[in-house]
């Protein structure tokens, strides 16, 4: 599944070959993915100006005066800059056609991703109940400590909660809690101030890092500009189960928590 640095680098990787740009038309081949694509969407965008490419959590937001096209990548979905007279292949459901002769392509081959309307001035209720943005400045140590106190949940499960802080998903809460050194089933509430300042730290810094160098490769994420990722190569922990820890050379434990795969050091993380 695209992650955060996943979705944030499509985002840089579409944003230069849409913003400005006039929706001429949208294709839709299959309305049914993870939501039905409203009807009425093409009324919505066609014609509409471009004026930036956001993002809040995974959801990607086209916004044009009307409103915002919001995107979401589902386990398998991609974006790619296409001719606007490419023929489409068989997981290519939508397209937003641009006067610049390009359009913007959503290839999704498991169709649990979306397209969904968010008139403007209004917040979309898929939006409504997400946390802060784990790169931003309300993202904090007192936040988290606030967050996390009494509560006896996983701390791995607990941070990939989207109502706690949005996008650390299976990959990074993985890489995050390996670097802060803490076990990813140690309960939220039994976390002290400072180790939590610490995984705080952490999070901001595995996912800037993996901004910067392009997103994860895995399975099937492509960027927008058609570049893969370059940062599978740096990951410490996740996928590694039963090979060496790189700082300490136990062999890295890997458990299933809350159905997800969990890779951890048995010495560095407590």
């Amino acid at each position: 599944m695209p992650e955060l640095p996943e979705v944030e680098t499509t985002r840089r990787g579409i944003e230069p070959h849409i913003e400005g740009r006039t929706i001429t038309a949208l294709t839709v081949r299959q309305p049914k993915l993870r939501w039905p694509v409203p009807e009425q969407l093409s009324e919505w965008v066609t014609g509409g100006r471009i004026h930036s490419v956001t993002r809040r959590g995974k959801y990607l937001l086209i916004n044009l005066p009307g409103g915002s096209v919001m995107i979401h990548l589902g386990m398998s979905g991609s974006l790619y800059m296409v001719s606007s007279d490419q023929p489409a292949g068989y997981h290519d459901h939508v397209d937003l056609v641009l006067d610049s002769g390009m359009a913007l392509r959503l290839t999704d081959p498991r169709r649990f991703g979306s397209v969904l309307w968010q008139p403007a001035g209004q917040q979309h209720l898929l939006l409504e109940a997400l946390g802060p943005e784990p790169l931003s400045s309300d993202f904090t140590a007192e936040y988290l400590q606030q967050r996390c106190s009494g509560r006896k949940q996983a701390i791995k499960q607990f941070i990939m909660n989207s109502q706690v802080v949005v996008g650390v998903g299976n990959i990074y809460a993985n890489e995050a809690l390996f670097s802060a050194g803490i076990h990813p089933k140690r309960a939220a509430g039994n976390i002290s101030a400072e180790r939590l300042k610490r995984l705080v730290e952490e999070i901001r810094i595995v996912l800037a890092r993996a901004i910067e160098q392009g997103g994860t490769t895995l399975k099937d994420f492509v960027g927008g500009d058609g570049k893969p990722g370059y940062f599978k190569q740096q990951l410490n922990v996740y996928g590694r189960g039963g090979e060496p820890c790189h700082h300490c050379k136990s062999t890295l434990k890997e458990i299933r928590l809350g159905q997800r795969s969990t890779v951890y050091c048995p010495e560095c993380q407590r």
